[in-house]
């Protein structure tokens, strides 16, 4: 735990034998709560920054193409510093275009090598796995969780839930400290893809105008590297046979009939608009098998499970239908969760995709003051919203904050489906910069996109 960045951290577990390696502990009927006040100190970021007179000399990429924990640190202590002491503009002086294209060359062919749905399973009677939801280009937030929780390690994976980037201003940054993680580590670190990792949502929520900015004449170029990027990023995956996490969550199964006209699987057809009284869940063969390259609506065909994957929510109301208040993806109930759970034999759902702002629109589910809420608790196990991004959105139009937590979940063995919930506050004061979408105007939440406009506006 660490203890001089100034944050109070809330560390709750289902039940007292997860919480008898703390030193203080409130019991309820039904969690056990640890609370740790961490002492303030003069500097409040993630890790010491040096000071504006000694800028970082620019990185480079190491010879070899092997990366090292000290080229990781200094990737995370140049770009904390670069936010705090340089414009947008000067972060070519920092990360040159070269040292791009070789990582996200490197961090892609590990990526679109990996299957739609990872399979953890190489834990050790020692290993912890790690779970993150939403980050939004919240740098210094990413910087203190990963301090917190300890960095990447043979005995510590961490499963990353998608959404790196668009509402705050370190999109770029984060995603890139995620990358050379990937790249360094990439057996113990997993990056799965949010919706937010598209090409619509990052041209409205300010990602695309980010890269721009900060790479002037080359932006162009490294976005588009980025959007192939995300194209690789895996939509799902199981966590020591026990564990579902996925941005969204759940996902339809896509009926295949048999043509009247010919025989034979070459001419098998998808029904590619089901009725809604006709829907189910999909299987976990099913998600292996979709093609995730598509970063955008029209979701159709197989093609509809990842856009299930990526924009689906949970509902008090039992059943699956369609996500009407999105425009994509689906709702589904708690006898859905049962029935996923049950059916692949799994004790958790972990999921994302929901902050503050998309939850004060849900009426009969919790709000994500804390970073986290369970929305199912059912006879085979629970369904966990989880959101990394404390004091979201970064930008807004009204004084008025949700100030809410951001919170991770630490599973450990025997079982790592007794998950352990890590609140934490945001790190304060942010670095003053400009906001790279109209936030005043633009809409609220991913509750409000209307699917024609985003079809549209490609």
């Amino acid at each position: 735990m660490s203890s001089d960045n100034g944050n109070r951290i809330i560390i709750i577990s289902p039940n007292a034998r997860d919480a008898d390696a703390f030193p203080s502990t409130t019991t309820t009927t039904t969690t056990t709560i640890t609370t740790t006040t961490v002492t303030s100190s003069d500097n409040p970021s993630p890790s010491p920054s040096p000071p504006p007179s000694a800028a970082p000399v620019p990185l480079s990429w190491p010879p070899d193409g092997k990366l090292s924990l000290e080229w990781i640190q200094h990737i995370m202590s140049a770009l904390e510093w670069s936010s705090r002491n340089l414009p947008p503009s000067a972060f070519p002086s920092v990360f040159p275009v070269p040292v791009f294209d070789a990582l996200i060359l490197s961090a892609s062919k590990i990526l679109h090598k990996e299957p739609n749905c990872l399979q953890i399973k190489t834990l050790d009677s020692d290993s912890t796995v790690v779970v993150v939801g939403d980050l939004h280009g919240q740098l210094h937030d990413l910087l203190f969780l990963l301090k917190d929780t300890g960095f990447p390690a043979q005995n510590r994976i961490f499963v990353f839930n998608g959404d790196y980037v668009d509402r705050g201003a370190w999109g770029l940054e984060t995603f890139l400290v995620l990358l050379a993680w990937k790249v360094f580590m990439p057996h113990r670190v997993y990056l799965l893809r949010g919706n937010h990792e598209s090409k619509y949502c990052t041209s409205v929520y300010g990602f695309e105008k980010e890269v721009l900015t900060k790479y002037g004449d080359k932006g162009k170029h490294v976005y588009r590297k980025c959007l192939g990027c995300f194209e690789g990023l895996p939509l799902a995956s199981i966590i020591a046979e026990r564990v579902y996490t996925a941005h969204g969550g759940l996902f339809r199964s896509i009926p295949v009939t048999p043509s009247k006209r010919s025989k034979g699987k070459k001419n098998r057809r998808i029904s590619l608009n089901p009725e809604p009284n006709s829907l189910c869940l999909g299987s976990l063969e099913e998600l292996s098998k979709a093609r995730r390259s598509v970063l955008d609506p029209p979701w159709e065909g197989l093609n509809l499970i990842p856009g299930d994957v990526l924009w689906s929510d949970p509902s008090m109301i039992p059943g699956l239908s369609p996500n009407k208040e999105r425009g994509i993806g689906l709702l589904w109930g708690p006898d859905c969760t049962e029935e996923f759970l049950k059916k692949f034999k799994l004790k958790l759902i972990i999921r994302s995709h929901e902050g503050p702002d998309a939850r004060e629109k849900r009426p009969g589910l919790a709000g994500m003051d804390e970073g986290y809420t369970i929305d199912h608790d059912v006879e085979s196990g629970k369904l966990i919203t989880l959101f990394s991004a404390p004091d979201y959105p970064q930008f807004q139009a009204t004084e008025e904050r949700y100030n809410n937590k951001g919170a991770y979940v630490v599973l450990k063995p025997p079982d790592f489906d007794n998950p352990e919930f890590h609140s934490f506050e945001a790190i304060a004061p942010r670095p003053k910069v400009n906001a790279y979408y109209d936030y005043e105007d633009v809409i609220d939440s991913d509750e409000d996109l209307d699917l024609a406009s985003m079809v549209t506006a490609l």
